[in-house]
């Protein structure tokens, strides 16, 4: 048996019995999917807009090599500096030397899936340096030293009176659970942050490669702080983040807002081409590209998984999973959760021990696929990679046990006949109400959350044959 099994099922049981985790989840879920629905109303025929998203990311994703080789002429013409970073090691030791090299004590940073996927916060704070997230919900968590459990909506799972007593501490009084005296506290905490800040580290939604600029997408303006402020800029993207021009670049905004909260077009959209130029008013004067692969040139080159790369990070197909709304995205226990995580995380992660349970985090049924702004077939891929999964080997010895003897039932009708008779007989102890409600293992980990018909005292087959023999079965002709 693995040795994550056992984490991963007491993750799942604490999210299935945490009431309020499970309310909170679908109370949020619920609201993004809505607004979701009137704000692609708006646009007219949703479907072409998906398609055009669709088409936009395919292309991109087939032409990856001419538009990184764009993009880092364009950076570099600009006076920006890019690194090319293969692991994840890789990409935070660039980041850390960079901070060594200019000295930095304070780094503030603007919302970075990138940073989460390589675990950057974690190094820089072991090389003594203060490293501070500027997105409410991320500096949330930070403070409640946790991690994200929506890709939109980072703390979703926390109430207002939760935040209070978490930044009580940092307060030191307490503080009303009103959102003015949160937010009032929080920008004050941030004033101070953003001025002593020797580096902002931010995100990256899409890089323009006709133009070397960066695209960010944000609701509180932090990102512009970060941007802004501090006198060098290290921006962290994965490297299929990319659309060929401002062209492409408005329909993909158009498709992230609506999908992703509900809106015509987030708070903020900042497109920067740093570093800043002599007759820039702001800006950093140093700006380094960190572009990670971390397999994605493997999933490039799958033809099954490619589609996967065309994602922009919106959140959709969180807020429609039946499985995210119950559990949650602590859960799944990888940085990016939902269908789209459960896609992709085993593909950069290459460890099916540690993470061959995502693909079962699914009903399959297909409302992933329909949210998708950029048409990304998630439920085709799941049954996929349950299928890789298999056919590497990578199947627990009492599934393959399970699925050995049911072959062996089903080829073998007396065999098959004696086992239900014995079922029906001994099977008792586990009905009630005409459902096996418990059982032994492994039939215990199916009855934990769900229930059984009842064998019936005679199957299908006996009774076929008992009418055949009386003669009691009607023909095509018959009257009956």
């Amino acid at each position: 048996m693995s040795t994550y099994k056992p984490i991963v099922e007491k993750r799942v049981d604490n999210a299935l019995t945490n009431d309020f985790l499970r309310k909170a989840t679908r109370r949020a879920t619920d609201r993004l999917r809505h607004n979701k629905y009137s704000a692609a109303d708006e646009l007219g025929d949703w479907e072409k807009w998906r398609l055009a998203g669709d088409t936009i990311r395919s292309h991109v994703i087939a032409n990856l090599d001419y538009y990184l080789k764009q993009l880092i002429t364009q950076v570099e013409k600009n006076g920006g500096h890019v690194h090319l970073a293969q692991t994840p090691s890789e990409a935070v030791d660039i980041v850390s030397k960079i901070a060594r090299d200019h000295g930095a004590k304070t780094i503030i940073k603007s919302k970075s899936m990138v940073s989460e996927e390589i675990h950057l916060n974690k190094v820089l704070e072991k090389d003594g340096i203060s490293v501070v997230e500027t997105d409410l919900g991320e500096y949330i968590l930070q403070v409640a030293g946790e991690v994200p459990s929506h890709i939109i909506v980072p703390a979703m799972h926390k109430t207002r009176q939760q935040v209070a007593e978490i930044f009580e501490p940092l307060a030191g009084h307490p503080l009303s659970s009103d959102t003015p005296t949160l937010t009032k506290f929080v920008r004050q905490q941030m004033r101070q942050k953003f001025l002593q800040g020797d580096i902002g580290i931010t995100g990256c939604n899409f890089a323009v490669a006709e133009t070397g600029s960066i695209t960010m997408v944000t609701n509180e303006g932090n990102g512009r702080m970060v941007s802004t402020l501090p006198r060098v800029q290290i921006t962290l993207m994965g490297m299929e983040r990319i659309v060929p021009s401002f062209r492409e670049l408005s329909v993909l905004l158009n498709l992230l807002g609506r999908s992703a909260t509900g809106q015509r077009l987030s708070s903020y959209t900042t497109i920067l081409t740093p570093p800043k130029q002599s007759t820039d008013a702001d800006g950093p004067e140093e700006f380094h590209l960190v572009i990670l692969d971390h397999n994605r040139s493997e999933i490039l080159g799958d033809p099954t998984f490619r589609q996967s790369l065309k994602c922009i990070r919106c959140g959709a197909c969180f807020n429609v999973c039946p499985v995210y709304r119950q559990i949650g995205g602590h859960a799944y226990g990888s940085v990016y959760a939902g269908p789209i995580g459960s896609v992709i995380t085993p593909l950069l992660e290459k460890d099916w021990e540690k993470w061959g349970h995502l693909p079962y985090f699914s009903s399959l049924c297909g409302a992933c696929t329909e949210a998708c702004p950029v048409r990304i077939p998630l439920h085709d891929l799941l049954v996929k990679l349950r299928a890789r999964k298999t056919m590497t080997g990578h199947t627990p010895q009492i599934e393959k046990r399970i699925f050995q003897a049911y072959r062996y039932m089903f080829t073998h009708e007396k065999t098959l006949r004696q086992a239900l008779r014995l079922g029906a007989r001994f099977q008792f102890p586990f009905v009630q109400h005409d459902r096996i409600v418990s059982g032994p293992p492994p039939l215990s980990n199916w009855t934990k959350s769900k229930t059984l018909p009842k064998v019936a005292s005679k199957s299908f087959m006996y009774l076929w044959a008992e009418a055949k023999h009386k003669g009691t079965i009607p023909t095509p002709n018959s009257k009956e």
